[in-house]
């Protein structure tokens, strides 16, 4: 019997992976993206402390946008955490892509952050 690949089990060894060579610190934290059907998140995570420092998704009340789904979103969502961590006093991150592939949404998100003033 041929059975189907479980993507999200794929995907979740592929962050596994990736996960053990990074690592955010408070002086330089970690952007999770993890990204579902109807919406994207996204956080900076200190490792150490085990602590979120910051968060922005497609849900929260500041996001203008009708679909948390598209790039438009994702850049948005990009923008949003940027801003959020400037203002914290936050600009290098270690940017890690969840084990999605750099493409799409997630590109969206990473290039609308290094615009607005994130640097990694």
């Amino acid at each position: 019997m041929i059975s189907k690949v479980d993507k999200n089990k794929v995907r979740l060894k592929r962050h596994q992976r990736i996960r053990k060579a990074l690592a955010g610190t408070s002086e330089k934290p970690r952007l999770n993206v993890y990204r579902s059907n109807k919406h994207i998140y996204a956080q900076l995570i200190d490792d150490k402390s085990e602590t979120t420092l910051v968060s922005a998704s497609s849900q929260d009340p500041e996001f203008k946008l009708e679909v948390g789904s598209n790039k438009d979103a994702a850049e948005e969502v990009g923008a949003l955490i940027a801003k959020r961590a400037k203002d914290k006093g936050i600009e290098n991150v270690v940017f890690d892509r969840g084990g999605y592939l750099y493409h799409g949404r997630v590109k969206a998100l990473a290039d609308a952050a290094r615009e607005n003033g994130l640097q990694f």
